[in-house]
């Protein structure tokens, strides 16, 4: 288990360790992406990086995480969806940023110092982009195993889609929703979402 240390530290996942340096601003000169050996290990261990929304524990697989910042100012675009925030400028690459709690039809809350911006790589069908999505806080690194997985639930209704979510892991803190980042957003809403960027 791995901890996350909160603003006004920036949290880069480098090629050697998973650490913190201090933020000025939003700006590190160590934002290295995960070499291929990080990544063998994060497959075969199952390491998620976990946060909360609306005081439950969600998770995504580590290896879609690239980079953790501090809430920053938000360039709004107009016309987006509700759960477009808008864009921001990381170190000269315009990202645009979703709001996981209005994704996720959950009520606003004011933006925190525990607020983060989680830089994710999401795989569409043509080409792999790069969104910001905010959440409540990030918690912790944790490693686990295929067995403390279930599927989600079905809720007994074909209406109810969870394409969306890998399963729900039980963990001794309770039970945490592990995410498939790439089918948070439909089709349609990333194509909308890459011609902002």
């Amino acid at each position: 288990m791995t901890s996350i240390t909160h603003s006004p530290h920036l949290i880069v996942y480098s090629k050697k360790t998973l650490g913190t340096i201090t933020m000025e601003g939003f700006m590190t000169d160590n934002a290295d992406t995960i070499d291929s050996a990080v990544a063998a290990v994060t497959i075969t261990t199952g390491k998620y990086l976990t946060f909360s929304l609306a005081k439950e524990e969600y998770g995504i697989g580590i290896l879609k995480a690239k980079e953790i910042i501090g809430m920053m100012p938000v360039t709004p675009i107009p016309r987006t969806p509700a759960f477009v925030k808008g864009v921001i400028n990381l170190r000269g690459k315009v990202i645009p940023v979703v709001d996981l709690r209005a994704k996720f039809a959950m009520p606003a809350l004011s933006y925190t110092e525990r607020t983060c911006i989680i830089v994710v790589e999401i795989d569409s069908e043509a080409e792999t982009v790069l969104i910001g999505i905010v959440v409540d806080s990030v918690s912790e690194v944790l490693n686990i195993k295929k067995e403390e997985i279930e599927p989600p639930p079905s809720f007994g209704s074909r209406r109810f889609k969870h394409d969306f979510i890998l399963g729900m892991a039980k963990t001794d803190s309770g039970v945490k929703i592990l995410l498939n980042i790439d089918q948070v957003l439909s089709f349609n809403e990333l194509t909308e979402i890459k011609q902002v960027a």
